[in-house]
């Protein structure tokens, strides 16, 4: 045996071991604080950010609830809308100018009836005939159709109306319907075939 050895006393190593484990618990015991500590303090965090998502999914809620209430509103109105103007225009349809035969007879010579196309200038039978194919069967609607419009109904009647210029027959076809017989006349005896 060693000289160091025997002088050791036998109770001073398990001293010695258990101060070294006492002070080895104590370093993990305070690490291991910390680190709850840590943990406490993002779980508490977080905590108050789902507070906020929260508070924030409520106020988004209400605004969309009102933003639907509100286009409900406007679909409402906008059917409303819908509503009051094809009555505007139904009962605008039906405030037609009366046809007066009469003063028709009397501006052009001769019996003119009511919404006879081949009263306006250029228009034959058969153009009659081309406008009827597209719907338009009135003094009013042709009055109402753009030149473009009618040059389109000529095309589709093919080449030989290619010639025809069609400038002037909504407005002749606006005074026929609106009764004005004397200006109307005047105006085509000093039209050429309607142009």
């Amino acid at each position: 045996m060693t000289l160091l050895a025997i002088h050791i006393p036998c109770w001073l190593i398990p001293l010695l071991v258990g101060a070294i484990c006492a002070f080895l618990g104590y370093l993990l015991g305070t690490s291991k604080n910390n680190n709850n500590d840590t943990l406490n303090d993002k779980i508490a965090r977080l905590e108050a950010d789902l507070a906020a998502c929260s508070k924030a999914k409520s106020t988004l809620q209400a605004d969309l609830d009102l933003c639907t209430k509100n286009a409900k509103n406007l679909e409402t109105s906008l059917e409303t809308a819908k509503t009051n103007i094809a009555s505007s225009l139904t009962s605008n349809a039906n405030n037609n100018i009366p046809f007066n035969a009469t003063d028709a007879k009397a501006a052009f010579g001769k019996k003119i009836k009511q919404d006879d196309l081949k009263v306006v200038e250029g228009i034959g039978p058969k153009i009659e005939g081309l406008f009827h194919n597209f719907g338009i069967k009135t003094w009013k609607s042709l009055g109402e159709t753009s030149i473009e419009k009618c040059q389109e109904v000529l095309k589709s009647g093919g080449d030989r109306y290619k010639i025809h210029k069609p400038g002037t027959w909504p407005k002749q076809a606006q005074l026929a319907y609106e009764g004005k017989w004397k200006e109307l006349k005047d105006w085509q005896d000093k039209l050429d075939g309607g142009k």
